[in-house]
């Protein structure tokens, strides 16, 4: 039985329900990541009983589902896209500022599903985008390949961004600690694509580079889409 197949909590001094338990456990998430959110926590960030949250709660898992499908609230676009590549582009940079804003959104994004409401209406648009330029399984299979490039460049940031805190290293820094280290071994040129990359290559910041890599995606969608010579 998933989170909303159970009622509501019952009625009682402290007012409960879905939205106000999910509020409770983002708030504790985003003020100390995962390992801060408990049953116990978000009922005393209520100013209830846990009691009061089993039997509508019955693991963090729950409250993960929740948690996630709150956050899906602000991935949904606020009129219906006009087009396809729209529908699929702004799903992806909306998923990606609502994980900067709620970073442990990074820990849980692709893995089991959690079809709360807000998720299957978030799932929805970019399918009914693609509807009458595909097949279903095309449609599916382009909603998925965005999805997976956009959940890889935002695990990638959020990780940046946690390491840069965890060491007090700014990415600056970190390149003048290690780029001694990494001269040396490139001067051996036993690595000389890298080098190239290296020494040749543009070095965007992150918002840059996940914009231009999610146009790659999606020019590669397009060519999909695109009626096939006979």
């Amino acid at each position: 039985m998933t989170v909303w197949d159970r009622p509501e909590p019952p009625k009682g001094p402290a007012p409960l329900d879905r939205a106000r338990i999910a509020g409770a456990a983002v708030d504790l998430a985003d003020e100390g990541g995962l390992e801060a959110v408990s049953l116990r926590k978000v009922a005393a960030r209520l100013g209830a009983g846990p009691m009061r949250l089993y039997g509508f709660i019955s693991a963090k898992e729950d409250l993960f589902d929740l948690m996630v499908d709150r956050v899906h609230a602000e991935v949904l676009p606020d009129a219906p896209p006009g087009h396809w590549r729209e529908a699929l582009g702004g799903m992806a940079r909306r998923t990606r500022r609502a994980a900067l804003r709620h970073e442990w959104l990074a820990d849980l994004l692709g893995g089991r599903p959690a079809p709360g409401p807000n998720a299957l209406a978030a799932g929805e648009a970019p399918l009914a985008a693609l509807e009458g330029l595909a097949d279903t399984d095309t449609a599916w299979r382009a909603v998925e390949t965005v999805n997976a490039y956009t959940i890889g460049a935002v695990r990638r940031e959020v990780a940046e961004l946690r390491a840069e805190r965890a060491t007090g290293l700014s990415k600056g820094r970190w390149q003048r600690e290690h780029g001694p280290y990494l001269v040396r071994m490139l001067e051996t040129g036993r690595f000389p694509a890298l080098a190239r990359a290296v020494h040749e290559g543009a070095h965007t910041g992150a918002e840059e580079s996940f914009e231009e890599g999610l146009e790659w995606v999606l020019d590669a969608v397009a060519a999909r889409l695109a009626p096939q010579p006979e």
